[in-house]
């Protein structure tokens, strides 16, 4: 009988902490916000100048890769001429050999170079465009936002009101902070 007692006091005290703790959840407005971090990059004046300057770098590289790739097709022609005494046929494949692998080390090289790039530079507008919605997210009495995600990223949010998506607060915040 008194291990019932015992059990009856212990359901008590978990039903009247339900009860407790669903009044104090319930008095607890939850507000909860979108938006697609991407598109904040994309459409801020900050983001566009940030993707821009990395399609020059890469641009760059790929002037230099091009004309590389352009004196090794030379040279491989002139390989081809049937003028060309053997000697001077294997001197050229001797030369042709090393480009080609000085061409491939900084094929590399420049890939390595651009990957970083972007990392950095995706780390760093993460962080800016964290800091703008957090702004905008305070303003506005947002508990939490969600990054919607997109077609090129897997989608956390399937569906949501279009009244819950801040991008375009958050484009216009950061804007504001990265002039």
């Amino acid at each position: 009988m008194k291990g019932l007692r015992h059990g009856r006091w212990f359901l008590g005290v978990i039903g009247w902490w339900f009860v407790v703790a669903s009044q104090a959840f319930a008095a607890e407005t939850v507000k909860v916000a979108v938006l697609d971090q991407q598109l904040v990059i994309e459409k801020s004046k900050a983001g566009k100048r940030a993707l821009e300057e990395l399609k020059s770098y890469a641009a760059t590289r790929q002037k230099i890769i091009n004309a590389d790739d352009q004196e090794l097709k030379d040279l491989e022609q002139s390989i081809q001429d049937s003028k060309l005494s053997d000697a001077a046929k294997q001197e050229k494949q001797t030369q042709f050999q090393a480009k080609l692998e000085a061409y491939q080390r900084r094929l590399a090289d420049f890939n390595r170079e651009i990957q970083q790039k972007q990392r950095e530079t995706v780390a760093e507008y993460s962080k800016k465009v964290r800091d703008a919605a957090q702004i905008v997210s305070q303003r506005e009495g947002y508990t939490a936002v969600i990054d919607r995600g997109n077609d090129a990223m897997m989608r956390i949010v399937i569906y949501f009101q279009p009244g819950l998506d801040i991008t375009e607060q958050v484009v216009k915040e950061f804007d504001r902070q990265n002039k």
